[in-house]
Formats: structure tokens, sequence, C-alpha cells
């Protein structure tokens, strides 16, 4: 069997979710502390008036401390999955990949396959990425069988907006436990700041350990070393 892949516009509506889908996003993508973190969530007709009343939407529209009391609820009333690839798993990752999307895929792949264990769905749909040949080369025996959506903007849709919310949460708990156990501050994104940070964790700690709660290959790692 082979996985259909469908472009659609970000303001089109497949016929088929309200039946239920699954929804699959990522967060840590562009943040150079912490962890790379990517959720599927399965949205049944059931479940869909739940999440409307928790005022589900993009992620990137929410704050942090909302999106980490939205997430509980969020996982009490879907069946859901959620990867985490740490840095030092990531760094290992990146270095025999060397490509993100690739390595996209590949987690976006596990998300659903631990998913579809839990539950019998069809429809996935997810945020378009790079080749859409990632996602479906990493697939295994239950993915294979599924109709994958990738479209861009897709956190319109309520069940991608779930993911992106799970996603956020557990990349946000996991940068605050990387801060604990090194004692500094780790900020989002990759700005000035998060540079600042990452000299003070080389300096406290040396390379190897900024090895395990960075993702080496951004420009900030050079940008660090070279001044340091």
């Amino acid at each position: 069997m082979s996985v259909h892949l469908t472009r659609s516009s970000s303001d089109s509506r497949d016929p088929d979710v309200d039946s239920g889908r699954i929804g699959i996003d990522e967060s840590g993508k562009g943040d150079y502390f912490g962890p790379l973190v990517i959720a599927a969530v399965h949205v049944s007709p059931e479940s869909e008036p739940d999440l409307r009343l928790i005022e589900v939407r993009d992620s990137k529209r929410i704050s942090d401390g909302r999106i980490l009391e939205m997430a509980p609820d969020i996982r009490q009333v879907c069946k859901h999955s959620v990867v985490a690839i740490g840095p030092q798993r990531y760094n290992e990752l990146y270095a025999k990949i060397r490509n993100l999307n690739r390595l996209l895929g590949w987690g976006h792949a596990r998300a659903l396959e631990n998913l579809l264990e839990q539950v019998d769905c069809d429809l996935v749909i997810a945020d378009q990425f790079g080749d859409e040949r990632f996602v479906r080369s990493a697939l295994l025996e239950k993915g294979k069988q599924v109709r994958l959506i990738q479209k861009p903007k897709a956190e319109t849709d309520l069940a991608v907006a779930a993911a992106s919310i799970l996603a956020r949460a557990e990349f946000l708990a996991r940068l605050k436990r990387l801060s604990d156990e090194v004692g500094t501050s780790l900020p989002k994104g990759a700005s000035r700041t998060v540079e600042l940070a990452a000299r003070m964790v080389l300096k406290k700690h040396g390379k190897e350990r900024l090895s395990t709660i960075a993702k080496m290959h951004f420009k900030t790692t050079q940008a660090v070393l070279q001044e340091g």
C-alpha cells in the first residue's frame, strides 16, 4: 500500500475531516536550546467540541503560560503521541542525516506510528515542510495505509493546532529542566540573548556540556566558539 499525498490550500477543508483525523506539528525547530518535539493528536467528532471549548488554536498565538495550562486538558480528551528528541540525540541524528527536513520527516513518522497503535484513523494532516517524501519514506506499515495531507499553515486545522500546543508544552517543560540542570536560564529562539546564554554555559561547563543542551549545527555555535 502507498501513502496518498495531497496538497491543498490553507483555506480549503477536506470533507473527510468531520469523521476524525490526526494532526501533527512540531516545536523547537528554530530554537537553539532544547529538544525538537513532534506531537500527533487524534481528534474525533466527540472530542472536537471539547477542544473548541478549550479554545484550541495555533500555539504561536498563545502565551507560554496558557499553553502549559491547556496541554493537560488536550491530553485528557484526545489520544496523542509525543516524540521528544533531546539535544544530544538530535545532534547525533543530524550528524548522520545532515538535513533538518529529513530529520523532521523521521520524527513526524514516529509520532504518527505511535498514535496509530492507539487509534484507527486513515486521515492525517500536517504542516508542509521541505519535500513531502521525507515523511512518506520514514513511515512504517501502519503509516503507509493512511492518507497524508501536507499543507501550508496547517495549524488552522483544530487537530494540528492541538498537536502544536502539546509539542510546545513538552518543549517548554524540557527547556526549563535543562535550564535548571546547567544553572543558567536558556532563552527560546536563536537571538543575541541566546548567544550570551550559550557563552555562559560554555564558560561554566565547556563545549561538551553545551552539546547536551543545544542544537550544535546552528550558526550560534560558531559565533560562540569564535568569540570564546
